[in-house]
């Protein structure tokens, strides 16, 4: 996959611009202060917008995602969401190990309306992770973890990130030493 030459304005406000590089497979990170164009550059890899100048090559692959909000059905569990958004690739061991490997394999039938962020952040990224795809996309996916399901997370993103691109956004760069994240400095 490849990014050649991307700008991409908002009125007359330049968001990106000549923005250039590869991505393979493991975890690429955007890297940059708020507001100099991570998110915007995902929804453009994602097809969400399209870019003002310059290519994007590779990028028409089947994605799942984390955005910066967790799009989760509040009045259903963890399992119903999983069902939900997985549809006939829903596996209930897949499903399970997953749910044990971020740590909620214990929250039953609670309706993730019920739970911490923390918690919810952690169901979107199960989400994202057994979602039939060719790359994954995740805008801060640590937000509101602590450390020990932080280091969870790390662990799921890596063994994904073996055998596909993970492009990811977060502003924590122990976290980007621990994946092995090639960095992009936007």
């Amino acid at each position: 996959m490849e990014v050649k030459n991307l700008c991409k304005a908002y009125g007359d406000r330049p968001v990106l611009e000549n923005v250039s590089f590869t991505v393979g497979v493991g975890v690429t990170a955007l890297w940059g202060p708020s507001g100099v164009g991570k998110t915007t550059l995902l929804r453009l890899l994602l097809g969400l917008e399209k870019p003002d100048g310059g290519r994007l090559v590779g990028t028409d692959l089947r994605w799942s995602a984390v955005f910066q909000e967790d799009r989760l059905l509040e009045g259903l569990d963890a399992a119903g969401n999983l069902r939900f958004a997985l549809g006939p690739a829903y596996d209930t061991r897949a499903a399970e190990a997953m749910l044990e490997e971020l740590g909620l394999a214990d929250v039953g039938s609670k309706p993730v309306g019920a739970w911490s962020g923390g918690m919810k952040r952690r169901l979107a990224l199960a989400r994202a992770l057994l979602a039939p795809s060719e790359a994954i996309a995740l805008d801060e996916p640590f937000t509101g973890l602590d450390e020990e399901n932080r280091q969870r997370a790390i662990r799921a993103i890596r063994r994904a990130a073996e055998t596909k691109p993970v492009i990811l956004v977060t502003h924590d760069r122990t976290e980007l030493n621990l994946l092995r994240a090639n960095i992009v400095n936007l």
